[in-house]
């Protein structure tokens, strides 16, 4: 007969299970994944999980992609577009959507993002210009937050605030984008030399080091076993590939599953740690006035306040080239569409003083410019920590700028 359970520390469930409600302990990240085994293979109708033991079971509850819904719910579930205020759309029928789901609104694709829902109805934003939408159009659902791809091709790519590739886009429509164009943040017909670190047999966990490609020159790209993957190494394959061809067959207890080069990730979620350092050690920036007056340290956060034309850009761009960083991810973030120029233009000319090399073999910029909705500059805040927070878990010292989080 189906039954409840509840998983978290021991001492939440002294109460429910003198109530004749079966506990499972999880105090620590395998806890959590034994509990939730447990409570399945006992048949359970309801699993509740206190705050507490979510932080440890989260990445077993949810896909270590990006969160994706069970296969028994729509994945293009269909709503309408009932009320349109510029670039928010209220949209009815989207019965099973969340919050933060990404959406398609109309025939020509428009992407947007839930931002507010009451039943029914979804307050949508549309990072895309709404001139021409009508009452009435088609709204779909990709049943998934918004989310990144990680992996080889990232160093160097200049990509929008929700992800998009910018010279992929300009390849293929030229200088003026068309509405609802999309393209994969990684290239999936470029081959990638990936070389083992692991062998058939060895046992595996999240983070392990699977294997390494020469992303550029000055970048080594680690790829790096997803969250929530535990298991024995079958089989690992060394060669040119493309991000989306298997490399690697992990048998876990859960079966076997095969890894690529890439994985995806929700923007909104931090990426998991085993622990959080202390910022004790100091981040010389390579300008004495910051580092005499102002002193920066590694894993902390300042902000360069300033009229315009004070420099702020420009400081920036010293900080990028001279800081003791080995990964460096600027987000332009609501700039005026002529500073953003400036930025693209400016950016790849600079020269690595360090190896001599250009900065871009080991810059990614994100460009969101001011004529996008306030939401979508918000997003391209969270995509460049996604980005950041990859290389990070990859060992590298990774400084992350935004340019302007007042915008």
């Amino acid at each position: 007969m189906p039954s409840a359970a509840i998983i978290g520390d021991r001492q939440s469930l002294a109460g429910f299970t003198a109530l004749g409600v079966d506990g499972y302990a999880a105090e620590s990240e395998a806890e959590a994944k034994a509990a939730l085994e447990k409570a399945q293979r006992a048949g359970c109708a309801l699993i509740l999980v206190t705050e507490a033991a979510a932080r440890h079971a989260r990445v077993h509850i949810e896909a270590p992609g990006c969160g994706e819904r069970k296969d028994n719910m729509q994945q293009n579930e269909q709503g309408r577009v009932v009320k349109i205020a510029g670039p928010l759309v209220l949209a009815k029928g989207l019965r099973r959507a969340n919050l933060f789901d990404v959406v398609r609104v109309s025939d020509r694709g428009l992407i947007g993002e839930i931002i507010e829902m009451h039943g029914e109805e979804a307050y949508i934003q549309v990072y895309e210009e709404t001139s021409g939408l009508s009452v009435g159009e088609p709204v779909f659902s990709e049943g998934r937050p918004l989310a990144m791809e990680l992996g080889p091709g990232l160093v160097g790519g200049i990509f929008d605030g929700i992800g998009r590739p910018l010279t992929a886009l300009y390849q293929a429509a030229g200088s003026r984008l068309h509405r609802g164009q999309q393209a994969p943040p990684l290239d999936r017909a470029k081959t990638w030399a990936f070389c083992p670190c692991v062998e058939a047999g060895q046992r595996i966990q999240p983070g392990d080091v699977l294997g390494t490609v020469q992303e550029t020159p000055l970048v080594l790209h680690r790829i790096m076993a997803p969250p929530g993957v535990f298991g024995v190494v079958e089989q690992i394959r060394a060669g040119k590939w493309t991000v989306d061809e298997p490399i690697c067959t992990i048998q876990g207890e859960d079966g076997v599953r095969m890894l690529s080069m890439h994985q995806t990730w929700p923007v909104r979620r931090a990426r998991p740690v085993a622990k959080k350092l202390a910022p004790d050690r100091p981040l010389i920036t390579g300008q004495r006035v910051i580092d005499c007056l102002f002193p920066l340290a590694k894993g902390g956060v300042a902000a360069i306040p300033g009229p315009f034309g004070s420099g702020k850009t420009v400081t920036q761009h010293q900080l990028a080239k001279w800081a003791e960083a080995d990964i460096v991810v600027y987000i332009g973030c609501g700039e005026r569409g002529n500073e953003m120029t400036d930025v693209l233009n400016e950016f790849p000319a600079l020269t690595d003083p360090k190896t001599g090399r250009p900065l871009m073999e080991r810059t990614v910029l994100i460009a969101n410019t001011s004529d996008m909705p306030v939401a979508a500059r918000e997003a391209s805040i969270y995509t460049g920590v996604t980005i950041a927070e990859y290389f990070r878990d990859m060992g590298y010292s990774v400084a992350l700028m935004a340019d302007s989080t007042s915008r």
